[in-house]
């Protein structure tokens, strides 16, 4: 097995054992990245010979004893949202085109402390506002769409081009681009990790998370980017926890949610069954199935729009208007409608997010965990804007693709996409483990167990 192909655990095992130095690691994935890039797109920026160096640098301090932890010697994406002192935050816009980070966001600096190299910067729909991610392309179809906003992290992880990576998301753009390339990726729960330096979407639906080859390599990870930072102001306070899931498969006395409504409303046929058979897989590993009504569905897609457009058009405000020229049609459109928005839409759509949190606590005191789709379809073709469903109703790809993640984010749960399958066509299909807050241990303990069950996940097959 060539370096690039390891899992962030199983690099790190090798690592730690001196079986694998940093260099072959960082060197297999920089090689990965000059083959694939012309066919995927993952990359805004390249960090080759500040990666080369880091990895030098690594080498000496294992060779010394110096080993810092599992993410020490390992190389990864960040968003190209993230802050990373001496490198361009292009947040995927001609706005940014001269930008230059000053310093590190906290989670760049925290992956540094750690000893993780970073491969490069990955592309992101233009400043996170998209489900998308026009320029890349999903790593099992070139010709197909990779998700977003995270698409270029979800990708670089999905080919082998990192070896994991960090997203953000606001209404689903880290699992979703996980579930279309066939990837783990988790929004863990507001607050937890921190997101000063990070370029910002919607201040109160934003997140960033990791995406990962195994469930088991979004705990080495998690661990390092969780804790209180006082410079975000929704940052939680709490102690340093070790999410590792354990080896065990026996989730006896684990309720799982199953939801009657919603969330397998307007589902492809195919994405419906794979996700069916993995609940069935976690009863079958002791876990006690409980079917749950899902609440205040009719006021999801209001309230999430209606906290994310005023927010981000306020972030955008002076640009917009100085040099509305730099912007996509598609991202300006939005911009510009924020500022149309009243105030009582902001404040009515605040009231609603208080009042759905509250009901989801509610609804998650009687199970441990929700079962259901990340997304309702798997990557559809590049130039596909709608999907028709077989009743007849007419969806845009993106509100498609944000209608089962965005109640995370209104709600602040945490949520995690595990590959669970893929349709007739080759392409990925997402489960999504929902949780409590602060339920991340719960989310990764089962889905570890499932993932324990099945085969052994390759990389996805690039051309």
């Amino acid at each position: 097995m060539r370096p690039y192909e390891l899992t962030l655990t199983a690099a790190a095992d090798a690592i730690r054992a001196g079986r694998l130095s940093p260099i072959e690691l960082v060197d297999s994935v920089l090689e990965r990245i000059e083959r694939l890039e012309p066919h995927l797109n993952a990359y805004a920026t390249v960090t080759a010979e500040r990666a080369r160096l880091t990895a030098r640098e690594a080498a000496d301090d294992v060779a010394a004893g110096r080993l810092r932890g599992p993410l020490h010697g390992i190389p990864m994406g960040l968003k190209d949202l993230i802050d990373v002192a001496g490198v361009a935050t292009a947040a995927g816009s001609r706005v940014r085109a001269d930008h230059r980070a000053q310093a590190d966001s906290a989670v760049a600096a925290r992956l540094g402390a750690s000893g993780a190299i970073l491969a490069g910067k990955t592309h992101t729909h233009e400043f996170a506002y998209g489900l998308i991610t026009p320029q890349t392309h999903n790593a099992w179809d070139t010709g197909r769409v990779a998700g977003g906003s995270s698409g270029g992290s979800a990708v670089a992880v999905a080919a082998g081009t990192a070896t994991f990576a960090l997203g953000t998301d606001t209404g689903g753009s880290i699992r979703v681009p996980a579930a279309l390339n066939g990837v783990v990726g988790l929004k863990p729960t507001y607050g937890l990790v921190p997101r000063h330096g990070v370029t910002s979407l919607s201040w109160s639906l934003d997140h960033v998370g990791p995406l990962t080859r195994t469930v088991e390599d979004q705990a080495l990870v998690l661990a390092v980017l969780a804790g209180h930072d006082p410079r975000d102001p929704a940052s939680l306070a709490g102690p340093a926890r070790d999410y590792r899931p354990g080896a065990g498969e026996d989730l006896t006395g684990l309720r799982v949610g199953v939801p009657r409504n919603y969330y397998f409303e307007r589902v492809d046929a195919e994405v419906e069954a794979a996700v069916r058979r993995a609940i069935d897989g976690l009863e079958a590993l002791g876990a006690r199935l409980v079917e749950v009504e899902i609440p205040m569905t009719r006021y999801i897609q209001a309230t999430h729009w209606g906290l994310m457009v005023p927010e981000a058009t306020a972030y955008h405000e002076r640009t917009l208007r100085a040099a509305p020229e730099l912007y996509q049609t598609d991202v300006r459109t939005l911009l510009e409608a924020g500022e149309l928005m009243p105030a009582g839409d902001y404040l009515r759509a605040q009231r609603s997010r208080t009042l759905m949190r509250r009901e989801w606590a509610r609804m998650l005191q009687d199970v441990d965990l929700i079962a259901a789709p990340t997304v309702p379809a798997t990557a559809v073709k590049a130039d596909e804007e709608v999907i028709t469903w077989p009743d007849g109703t007419v969806e845009a790809v993106s509100e498609a693709y944000v209608r089962l993640s965005a109640p995370a984010n209104v709600t602040g749960v945490p949520s995690l996409s595990i590959p669970v399958g893929h349709d007739t066509a080759g392409l990925p299909i997402g489960m999504q483990l929902l949780g409590r807050p602060l339920g991340e241990s719960v989310l990764l303990r089962a889905g570890h167990a499932y993932e324990r069950t099945r085969p052994a996940r390759e990389l996805a097959p690039v051309v």
